[in-house]
C-alpha cells in the first residue's frame, strides 16, 4: 500500500513538472518582437495619442515609451507590463493616475509561438501553439503518424526535460491528453 502511494505521489509530482505554468487567464510571457498594443488613460489628452498604439518589443527586450524611455517588456506577462508603466509614471511624478491596458496583437506576425513535431509524422516541423493545443492535436496538425512511427515511447521535451508518453493509451483515453506549451518538442521515435 505505501509503495503504491509512492508511485501515485511521484507520478502526480512528474506530471506538474510538465503542466502548463500560466497565470490564470492564460496570459505568456512577452519576448523580442512580439507586437503589443498600448493604451493609457487618466492622462491628459494631448498625450493620449503620442502613447497609445502598437509597439514591437526590441531585440534587448524593451519598448521605448513618453517620459519614461525603455521599459522592460521581454519576460513579462501583459497584465505584469501593465503594472510596471503604471507604477514607473507615477514613481517618477510624471501622471498621477495613469491606467494602462496592454494587449499581445496578432496582426504583425511576430507574436506566433511554436511547438515542433521532430519526426515520426507525415509533416515534421513547427507547429502554431495556441493555449488549448495537445499533444494529440499537434500530430494531428502535423499530418498524423507517419507508417513507421512508434507513438508508444514519444518523448516530450520541455524546458530541457524529458518525459516518454505512451500515445496510444492517450489515444485510447483522450482526457489523458497533455497541454503543450509554446516550445514544447515532440519526438515519435520511428
Amino acid at each position: 500500500m505505501l509503495m503504491n502511494l509512492r508511485k501515485i505521489l511521484i507520478a502526480l509530482f512528474v506530471f506538474s513538472l510538465f503542466s502548463p505554468v500560466r497565470a490564470q487567464n492564460g496570459e505568456l510571457a512577452l519576448k523580442p518582437n512580439d507586437r503589443i498594443t498600448l493604451s493609457i488613460g487618466g492622462i491628459p489628452d494631448s498625450e493620449v495619442a503620442q502613447i497609445n498604439k502598437v509597439y514591437t518589443v526590441s531585440d534587448a527586450g524593451t519598448i521605448n515609451l513618453l517620459f519614461i524611455g525603455e521599459v522592460r517588456a521581454a519576460g513579462l506577462k501583459p497584465s505584469m507590463l501593465q503594472r510596471s508603466i503604471e507604477q514607473t509614471y507615477v514613481a517618477r511624478e510624471i501622471y498621477t493616475r495613469p491606467t494602462v491596458t496592454v494587449s499581445i496583437d496578432g496582426a504583425g506576425g511576430g507574436t506566433e509561438r511554436w511547438v515542433y513535431v521532430v519526426s515520426g509524422t507525415n509533416k515534421n516541423g513547427p507547429v502554431p501553439y495556441s493555449s488549448n493545443l495537445t499533444i494529440l492535436k499537434a500530430v494531428g496538425i502535423a499530418g498524423g503518424f507517419s507508417p513507421f512511427a512508434k507513438p508508444s515511447r514519444t518523448k516530450l521535451i520541455r524546458n530541457g526535460a524529458t518525459q516518454e508518453i505512451n500515445l496510444k493509451d492517450i489515444s485510447a483515453n483522450p482526457s489523458r491528453d497533455i497541454l503543450l506549451q509554446p516550445e514544447d518538442q515532440i519526438i515519435v521515435p520511428e
